[in-house]
């Protein structure tokens, strides 16, 4: 009778469980009647209690379907949901014949709300269970920079690296419509036990097993059916909190659900946040006035819970917070476990308020479990241990200051680990016998349980027509649960919008980049102002081309901050499959591209007339090509080096450097002919040779134009000093010996003269530009390699 009286206030949390519990059957049958829906009171001998009731005589039938048990299920709660109904538990009598017997003989089953039923009326929900759970690392030792010498023969062995135990057999459980709080001091191992239950560290570092409901869960499974809050708040500033949340539902909510039934699920996630009065105020930073500490909190969690996962991790939600902020975010998480969710939680020091929310704690020093169990017990746990918590005094302060106190002895808290060890052997069978009636076997498969919770409205991210498969390790990888909600192109979508919407918000960011690249042709269009066809106007030509190339790359590395800003976030948002990566660069690329296009017409008109190209219409618009590929490329080279850097301050000296050898080995400074052959690679590796050639073969490849006539070719010599009259009768000396005729106005050299003597003579100008297109796709393709290796979730 106990295993009644202690499970119904776990699911009810009514104020006086043992008037529920005298409500219910002594056959530990419960019986659904039409209308109005009540618990029936049965006077039974004592012996009823060991065997159920026998059932009226019955035809032989087939078993329900679980669809059907759960369409009565819903058909129950409407009518329970008229003006006139009750609250109570719905439950249906299943007679699920066993092969080979009959209706009578069939057990009992019961499907509520909550959780499910077996035949003796204990309801079972979701169990979270970990077992001697261990993890260690390396410790890194302190010594010179420089590496040791080999190991020799006779030297002494060297010292094998030490170990250090972050988590050292913790065992315990968390069950559905529970929180259960992971308390202890800094360095205790509180976010790595979350990680450890949340799938965040390698399988082959971690020992021990975590299994929901006895089965071991697949890591596909997991990412669908839980989620986890990260300690910081990694949101995006500039977009309101219905947006935030809307965005996440059509990232984690299945295109088969209706946007009209997305909107409903975030309207309905914002009255359960209590966000109700900032749904339309920003995010914010520093730079932007925005929500509150405190529902800044509560929207990471609601972008993680939107699709009402089976288990939340949570690691230190309440840091930062103050009393009242910390209180109101494990209230939204109570009511986020009593609607069907397992909650683990992390937490530093909890206040006596959140203390009443809490249902299970676990307490950790240095890895080791020095208290599991319920809040309650917290009094008696000290008092056997010899330090009876006082009066008014908050529990978990008096705990974790005990704790602290006996981690500064030499034996540290070993004493109160073998007391915890010693008390659960003595404590744990009876609380094991309050919480589950039933051995703590589900009446149902993994698999069928999460069918259910999909079909009470739960988990509607893993669904597929309302399904769940759950892999076993015979099956095959293919019959595992879809890894993602939605299609590759709705990602895309809904990710392209997203980043729109963050660019149109921030304005000044494009303002300040195009103001740049106008001065800059600004700048250069007053230097070079209509250069003429002589030899020096060619020297100036070429000044301008490798200036005018190499700014286009520079100005792109303000690229670099773009990913780094958002980096956590996109880790936050892949590490439960929200989207795909290549979504991700898709989407990135697509927004980045009509600014670039702005960019390279801008500096085009500003340059082009003003400096005198040549080339007319379809040189102009060939300029803008190779300028817009230019931006391209170097966008692209900018992204992919945010890919592989983690800070701006490593990234931007990276970018300016490599730029800086890629114009040294563009050609401008040394011509190709006369690059040392060890260095050639690097010549055709650089992002500048290409555009910077491509505008040299447009400026010069017309035979009929003529930089050089006549007396012109002493220019840039020492007889560039003589008087015009000696230089044409040098020009006639010069003529008369070589037997050709050459005038003032003979043409010495044209624009092909002068690419063969620059060496830019093995590509046309159209292979530059493809060429430097290519290199914008492979720096992309760069970048989400980068993203698939250096997003891993998992510590070693």
């Amino acid at each position: 009778m106990s295993r009644f009286v202690d499970k119904l206030p776990f699911f009810d949390r009514r104020a006086s469980p043992m008037e529920e519990a005298d409500d219910i059957p002594r056959s530990g049958l419960l019986h659904l009647h039409g209308g109005h829906h009540h618990y029936q009171h049965h006077h039974q001998p004592q012996t009823a209690l060991m065997a159920p009731e026998p059932s009226p005589p019955t035809t032989k039938q087939s078993s329900s379907t679980l669809a059907q048990l759960l369409k009565r299920v819903n058909d129950a709660r409407s009518d329970a949901s008229s003006p006139n109904s009750s609250p109570s538990h719905y439950t249906i009598e299943l007679g699920a014949s066993m092969p080979g017997s009959t209706g009578s003989e069939s057990e009992h089953t019961s499907l509520t709300g909550v959780g499910v039923g077996v035949g003796d009326g204990t309801l079972l929900p979701f169990v979270l269970k970990f077992t001697d759970l261990t993890y260690s690392v390396k410790q890194r030792k302190k010594g010179p920079c420089l590496p040791a010498l080999p190991f020799r023969r006779g030297d002494a062995e060297p010292e094998a690296p030490r170990m250090k135990t972050l988590l050292d057999n913790i065992s315990g459980e968390a069950r559905e419509g529970e929180i259960m709080a992971v308390l202890g001091a800094s360095g205790s191992g509180k976010s790595t036990l979350i990680d450890a239950l949340a799938n965040r560290i390698r399988k082959e570092s971690l020992h021990g097993s975590v299994t929901l409901n006895g089965e071991s869960m697949d890591n596909n499974l997991l990412k669908v059916i839980s989620a986890y809050v990260m300690q910081d708040d990694l949101l995006y500033p500039m977009l309101t909190v219905e947006e935030t949340l809307m965005f996440s539902a059509e990232f984690r909510l299945p295109r088969s659900l209706p946007t009209k039934e997305k909107k409903k699920r975030v309207q309905a996630l914002i009255d359960q946040l209590g966000l109700r009065n900032a749904a339309n105020t920003i995010i914010g930073d520093e730079g932007h006035r925005g929500v509150s500490g405190g529902e800044r909190r509560r929207v990471s969690i609601g972008v993680d819970i939107i699709h009402d996962p089976i288990v939340l991790f949570l690691d230190e939600p309440t840091s930062g917070l103050d009393s009242t902020s910390a209180f109101m975010v494990v209230k939204v998480l109570q009511r986020i476990a009593q609607s069907g969710s397992v909650v683990v939680m992390s937490i530093h020091q909890p206040s006596y308020r959140i203390l009443g929310l809490l249902d299970r704690l676990l307490f950790l020093s240095r890895g080791q479990t020095v208290y599991y169990g319920p809040p309650g017990s917290l009094s008696s746990f000290f008092s056997d241990f010899g330090k009876p918590i006082h009066d008014n005094e908050n529990p978990t302060e008096f705990a974790l200051d005990l704790v602290r106190e006996l981690e500064t002895m030499p034996n540290g808290a070993c004493d109160l680990v073998e007391h915890n060890k010693s008390w659960q052997k003595r404590m744990g069978p009876k609380m094991k016998h309050a919480d589950d009636g039933n051995g703590g076997k589900p009446s149902l498969s993994l698999q069928e349980a999460i069918s259910a919770s999909i079909s009470r409205g739960k988990l509607v991210s893993g669904a597929t027509d309302g399904n769940v498969t759950v892999p076993s390790p015979s099956s095959a990888p293919a019959s595992a649960v879809a890894k993602f909600a939605n299609p590759f192109w709705i990602e895309m979508g809904v990710l392209t919008r997203r980043a729109f919407l963050n660019t149109k918000r921030t304005p000044e960011i494009f303002v300040i980049r195009l103001g740049a690249v106008l001065i800059t042709g600004f700048i250069l269009a007053t230097i070079f102002w209509r250069l003429d066809d002589s030899p020096k106007g060619v020297e100036e030509r070429l000044g301008f081309f490798a200036i005018a190339m190499s700014t286009m790359f520079y100005t792109c590395s303000d690229a670099l901050p773009v990913f780094l800003n958002e980096r956590y976030i996109f880790l936050r948002e892949t590490a439960y499959n929200a989207y795909r990566r290549s979504s991700y660069v898709l989407s990135h690329t697509i927004v980045g591209f009509p600014s670039l296009i702005v960019l390279s017409l801008a500096f085009a008109v500003t340059t082009f007339f003003a400096v005198g190209l040549a080339g007319g219409a379809e040189g102009f618009f060939f300029f803008v090509a190779i300028v817009l590929a230019s931006f391209w490329a170097g966008s692209g080279f900018a992204t992919f080096l945010s890919g592989v850097v983690t800070n701006v301050q490593l990234g931007f000296p990276v970018v300016v450097s490599t730029l800086a050898y890629f114009l040294l080995f563009s050609g401008f400074f040394i011509n190709r002919d006369r690059i040392p052959k060890y260095w050639l690679w690097f010549h055709y590796a650089s992002l500048v040779k290409y555009p910077y050639e491509a505008v040299m073969i447009n400026e010069f490849s017309d035979p009929g134009r003529c930089f050089v006539r006549g007396v012109q070719m002493f220019d840039n010599t020492p007889l560039s000093v003589l008087p015009p009259a000696i230089k044409v009768r040098v020009l006639r000396a010069m003529s008369s010996s070589l037997g050709i005729n050459i005038g003032t106005a003979t043409c010495i050299t044209t624009g092909p003269d002068f690419l063969k003597q620059q060496a830019v003579t093995d590509l046309t100008k159209w292979d530059c530009l493809w060429i430097t297109v290519a290199w914008g796709f492979l720096f992309r393709i760069l970048f989400y390699i980068s993203l698939l290796l250096g997003s891993r979730n998992k510590r070693r």
